[in-house]
């Protein structure tokens, strides 16, 4: 079995194979919550929780989130009954008071939530708003600062409390990069499963009878399942059910290609551009930054470029996406992009179902990749966009100054897009990632590491193709859409051009 990084990812991977291996007995998964919390919590001892009771309930709600459809807009959700373990207060004074005459930190707080009691410092938690003066000004460094996992994680602060402390996300804020659903160490924050849709997708296809089932893989499988051939990986992917499993990477190059032409043509009036493969990026501009939206790249994701490409193609199938990301969840439920894509797979969750029905990576035949260039599979780590895009340029022979600059993760991308607000932006081209790493740090990644790096660098040198140009060159790509209809921006160009 698997080694898994925690017992979170552990968790979440046996509630998805235990409802698996149910349907895969013709049963009704929703009359067997029972069956399934006592076979992942046999008792009679609980592991985390005061009781086997809870640990049960909270199994249960998750296989919900799997068996049900999802309630609200956002496929990230807390599970209120696994929220309650964290701690409450945030600063709190510790045993390295000293009691000092100075007083700086009872002096600092605007609120007076500070007082001194038997010379030592006391925080009062009804009146404190958490904004760290104390702390900052301690000379003792006697204050703590204790953040709740889930909080610290959201670099974008869409994380909130409720009136009983218990955490919310505000969906409004929310950019489904799935950076709380990793950081959670009690697994109270979740992302949509749609293991029992895509089953049931390639039941009713009835062995790609009725319409074919396509798998398109990212990138990002270079990295993940390393004791095996990636061959052998897309094998297992088909042995599922699949009719045929695409490499996204392919989609990479066309994106690649396509977005160096809007570089050229585009970048004298926009004077910068972004990238648009990461749903969550493009998301937080959209939501926090909109006035920037005419700077982000028109060309559509990996995902949906290679999506579109097979739909050119074969108009009546189906298509499953695999990867890392759970921002991709929300990605095909944008009003310009339904219906490109079917439902999202994540690796945990394909792991998930490898298992349940018995399928060893190990002992499977290897099954040759369609010919995405090394650059294409790049796409997976940061950096990867930059360079794949300079490629386009210099092997189109595009005349361009093209100077990019790499946001990795969410956190760099907050900090770089305030200077192109302000226009300090120290280049023209911003690849925008909202995972450490790239898509190789990707929320539902089975494994995260300075490894997976290299991982995907050998995946990539054994493309049979030099670059993006050549991997493209036998596809009608002029029948394949790769532009973007972002809501509210045709408004916007038309207001433009009245001005």
């Amino acid at each position: 079995m698997r080694k898994f990084e925690s017992n979170v990812q552990f968790l979440k991977y046996q509630v998805n194979k235990e409802v698996t291996k149910h349907f895969l007995q013709g049963e009704e998964c929703s009359e067997h919550l029972d069956e399934i919390a006592e076979s992942i919590i046999p008792g009679p001892k609980p592991m985390t929780r005061c009781c086997i009771y809870k640990e049960r309930h909270i199994v249960k709600e998750r296989a919900k989130a799997v068996i049900e459809p999802l309630k609200g807009k956002n496929v990230i959700q807390i599970l209120r009954s696994a929220c309650d373990e964290c701690p409450i207060d945030r600063y709190v004074v510790t045993e390295a008071c000293r009691g000092c005459l100075a007083h700086r930190c009872k002096d600092v707080c605007p609120r007076g939530a500070i007082m001194i009691m038997g010379q030592r410092a006391y925080i009062n938690q009804q009146l404190c708003v958490e904004c760290g003066r104390c702390k900052d000004v301690c000379p003792f460094h006697a204050i703590s600062d204790v953040q709740r996992p889930c909080i610290r994680s959201c670099a974008i602060k869409a994380i909130v409390f409720d009136e009983e402390k218990k955490a919310y996300i505000d969906d409004e804020k929310c950019v489904s990069c799935g950076a709380c659903v990793y950081n959670c160490p009690f697994g109270a924050v979740v992302d949509k499963s749609y293991v029992l849709d895509v089953m049931k997708l390639i039941k009713e296809s009835e062995n790609n009878t009725k319409y074919r089932v396509y798998a398109i893989v990212a990138p990002a499988i270079g990295s993940q399942f390393t004791d095996v051939k990636v061959e052998q990986v897309i094998n297992g992917i088909e042995k599922i059910g699949f009719y045929h499993a695409v490499e996204v990477a392919l989609g990479a190059d066309i994106v690649s290609c396509h977005e160096a032409e809007e570089f050229a043509n585009t970048i004298t009036e926009r004077q910068w551009m972004t990238s648009s493969c990461c749903p969550a990026f493009v998301k937080y501009i959209q939501t926090s930054y909109p006035e920037l939206m005419e700077h982000v790249s028109g060309t559509v994701s990996p995902m949906i470029a290679i999506a579109r490409l097979l739909r050119s193609v074969e108009e009546n199938c189906k298509i499953v996406f695999i990867g890392p990301c759970t921002a991709k969840k929300m990605e095909i439920k944008e009003d310009d992009l339904k219906g490109d894509v079917d439902y999202v797979l994540t690796f945990e969750e394909l792991q998930a179902i490898l298992d349940a029905m018995e399928i060893d990576l190990s002992q499977c035949e290897e099954t040759s990749l369609d010919n995405a260039s090394y650059f294409g599979r790049l796409f997976a780590r940061s950096g990867g966009v930059s360079e794949a895009v300079q490629q386009a340029i210099e092997v189109k022979g595009i005349d361009a100054d093209y100077r990019p600059i790499k946001c990795n993760g969410l956190d760099e991308v907050v900090k770089n897009l305030r200077l192109a607000k302000l226009n300090r932006l120290p280049g023209n081209f911003m690849e925008g990632m909202a995972c450490k790493g790239g898509c190789i740090g990707g929320a539902a990644s089975l494994s995260h590491g300075p490894k997976d790096v290299t991982e995907v660098d050998k995946y990539g040198k054994l493309s049979k193709e030099e670059n993006s140009v050549q991997a493209t060159r036998v596809f009608n790509l002029d029948v394949v859409d790769l532009e973007r209809k972002y809501p509210g921006m045709e408004e916007k160009a038309e207001e433009k051009t009245e001005q």
